[in-house]
């Protein structure tokens, strides 16, 4: 649909191509992101239950990876819906409204993400920093405290950035090459001036994402710091290993916003955009349920203690 306003056609619907126009091709991707999502879905929920039932994982490191999972729940949720409509359905249109809802949330999942992130890397630098004072100074309230401020944070910058995208006009072609509702192929549609938009966006998401990127680096300067004064080297491993993991999480969130929105836009390719933002959209999530148990001795008996549990009520 679209209305005429002065000489411009606005638009008030989009169409997301996805990845292929191939049948053929979009039915392999259905069952391929189908299958992704369902092992997400049930990779974060099982994380979240573990830490809920098991009494050892009851400390401030799982209440806070248990809230990522339960986050990356509601993130994956976010995005492959649509992924999966877009493969299977011929009709591919998104209203305005559909694709501000999904901006929105969008927004939501990514700067919460950010500062729990942050909150995380804070939590180790006080547990191999401050050991002794771990337990007195992670309390309940104060773990619940950053948790809530990571999840206001996110609402507040995807109000504003939801806001400032929203007020532009959107004219041309209603076609969005791409499998969501992102910030850059919806300014290249505006025919409005984006001069003030792209100096609020830089100033909302290069203060959320760098201030996150600054307190990681300097929680982990002091952790490393404090890795090296311990003499033994199961000590120190011992250490980085409750970091590695956290680690990998940060560098694949990361390392895929970056890889996107920091590079110019003569520079930027479609595909690799693509590929990038299914990174932090849908493989991100996956994998972080994965990270936090394959490696983690205490979730694995969790989950062998739970199982036995069920095993003879069968």
């Amino acid at each position: 649909m679209e209305k005429e306003v002065i000489n411009h056609t606005i638009l008030t619907e989009f169409i997301l191509v996805g990845f292929s126009a191939d049948p053929k091709l979009q039915l392999i991707l259905f069952g391929i992101f189908l299958t992704i999502y369902v092992v997400t879905l049930l990779g974060n929920m099982t994380l979240v239950i573990l830490i809920c039932i098991d009494s050892r994982l009851h400390t401030p490191m799982y209440f806070f990876i248990g809230n990522l999972s339960f986050l990356d729940f509601w993130y994956t949720s976010v995005y492959t819906p649509e992924i999966l409509s877009i493969c299977i359905s011929e009709d591919k249109r998104m209203s305005l409204a559909g694709c501000g809802a999904q901006f929105f949330f969008s927004c939501v999942v990514a700067y919460t993400e950010c500062y729990l992130l942050a909150v995380m890397a804070y939590d180790r630098h006080v547990a191999i920093c401050n050991p002794l004072l771990y337990s007195v100074s992670m309390t309940r309230s104060l773990c619940a405290g950053l948790v809530a401020g990571a999840y206001t944070g996110g609402f507040l910058n995807a109000i504003a950035h939801t806001a400032n995208t929203f007020r532009l006009k959107f004219c041309g072609k209603n076609i969005i090459d791409h499998f969501l509702c992102d910030a850059l192929p919806l300014v290249k549609m505006s025919c409005t001036k984006t001069w003030i938009y792209e100096k609020v966006l830089l100033g909302v998401v290069g203060f959320t994402v760098l201030s996150s990127i600054l307190a990681i680096l300097t929680s982990y300067f002091s952790i490393l710091l404090a890795i090296l004064r311990i003499r033994s080297a199961s000590g120190r491993h011992k250490a980085f290993s409750t970091c590695a993991s956290h680690l990998i999480s940060v560098m694949f969130f990361y390392g895929s916003l970056l890889f996107i929105y920091s590079r110019p836009s003569s520079t930027s390719s479609l595909e690799r955009d693509k590929v990038a933002a299914l990174f932090y959209t849908v493989v991100n999530p996956l994998l972080n349920p994965l990270i936090y148990s394959v490696r983690n001795k205490d979730v694995k008996e969790a989950f062998k203690k739970a199982t036995q549990t069920i095993r003879p009520q069968r």
